[in-house]
């Protein structure tokens, strides 16, 4: 590699480690997902742990999803991950009120956890990574790393194992709290384990997509076969044209 190679290379690994962090960004919902997913938690434990509250702190963890999508919604922004927390808010309220017992609101979370674990780990033995099926699209690659990329499949199920692993370690921590800590405790424990796993997920997901070949683009790919159809198509109308004009002359 001689010196002009260098800065050529180091600019496209630079590329590629932009294009994954805004993939991951636009995935995972960046900030401002993670303050959506945090919040309602945060809220209905906070106000719990004041005044023992289920209705109270039920309602309050809601509502708040809702302002959450309203917002979105004003903004013009996608709204996703905000639904995303309102459904899982919505589910947790449900189970809570039905049950009577405080602790059930986190429990259809922490069964949503452990069933995404264990269908990150499934899907990588089955050798269609989950990670894979999720950013496929975000790079519009959709499923040409399946074949074609064999590195970048590589990344996807090391991500995948992941994911799927650190997901497992946060529910080995829930779910003995879930029997043996009360409500209040069970609530801290949840809300602290919410943002740093995820994190530590999505760093691990950036190392191994950034040393990965760089995605297939099969949308660019399928407008390079259609504008070449059409300049065939093209080239052949002139041609009959052509021909056309000089069976006229002849005739």
């Amino acid at each position: 590699m001689t010196s002009l190679d260098k800065p050529t290379e180091d600019t496209q690994q630079d590329d590629a480690r932009a294009v994954t962090e805004a993939a991951l960004f636009e995935a995972f919902g960046g900030v401002r997902g993670m303050v959506e997913t945090v919040l309602p938690g945060l809220l209905f434990v906070t106000i719990y742990t004041i005044n023992k509250d289920l209705h109270m702190s039920a309602i309050a963890a809601l509502a708040v999803s809702l302002v959450l999508v309203v917002v979105r919604l004003a903004m013009k922004d996608t709204v996703k991950h905000a639904f995303s927390g309102v459904f899982g808010v919505a589910f947790g309220v449900v189970f809570a009120m039905m049950t009577g017992n405080a602790k059930d609101f986190y429990l259809p979370g922490m069964l949503y956890t452990l069933g995404l674990a264990l269908a990150y780990i499934i899907t990588t033995l089955c050798g269609v990574p989950l990670l894979g099926l999720i950013l496929g699209p975000v790079f519009k690659e959709n499923l040409s790393w399946r074949t074609r990329n064999p590195g970048r499949k590589k990344a996807y199920a090391k991500a995948s194992w992941a994911w799927g692993l650190i997901l497992l370690g946060k529910c080995a921590i829930l779910f003995p709290l879930y029997w043996w800590a009360d409500t209040t405790q069970l609530g801290w424990v949840l809300v602290a384990l919410k943002i740093p796993p995820f994190l530590l997920a999505v760093w691990l997901t950036w190392v191994f997509l950034a040393k990965a070949p760089a995605p297939i683009d099969v949308f660019a790919e399928m407008e390079a076969e259609e504008k070449a159809e059409r300049e065939r198509e093209a080239l052949a109308a002139e041609r009959d044209e052509v021909s056309g004009g000089r069976h006229h002359r002849d005739a």
